[in-house]
């Protein structure tokens, strides 16, 4: 079998690895968020569990702080008191929850921030349903 010089060089280049600094850059995980329920009647308190998931155990992501916007008014900080990281003895915390109390109905977009050093790692959002419960006049209109 016979090759042209293109194919061959052509080869030759796809053959090269990737830049070894890339390989030893550390993945960085990826911020989930769950709620339990994610529908209910009022009043409710709502369990929220944020995940990490994947990537390697690296130093920013360490002792963050956790900004959870309940988006019913209310705001509530998490900060940790760690000790200092230890590269490859620390391990990162992966799971993170919280709770909520919604006492009226309404469509309620919560959204975690995750932060380390005043500097943003990760937010996401999840959206809850609050249906009118027993005794809840959220959504009877005043009368004139």
């Amino acid at each position: 079998m016979r090759f042209t010089l293109p194919f061959v060089i052509l080869a030759a280049v796809l053959a090269v690895p990737g830049n070894p600094a890339d390989a030893a850059k550390p993945k960085k995980p990826k911020l989930d968020l769950r709620a339990t329920p994610r529908m209910a009647f009022s009043p409710v308190n709502i369990l929220l569990t944020a995940e990490l998931t994947g990537g390697d155990d690296v130093e920013e992501f360490y002792c963050p702080e956790l900004e959870w916007e309940w988006d019913d008014g209310g705001k509530s900080v998490h900060e940790a008191d760690c000790p200092a990281y230890e590269p490859g003895v620390s391990k990162i915390e992966r799971r993170f929850t919280a709770e909520h109390e919604y006492g009226k109905a309404g469509m309620y977009n919560v959204k975690l921030t995750m932060r380390h050093a005043n500097r943003t790692l990760a937010q996401t959002t999840i959206k809850i349903t609050v249906r009118p419960g027993l005794g809840d006049r959220t959504l009877e209109s005043p009368q004139p």
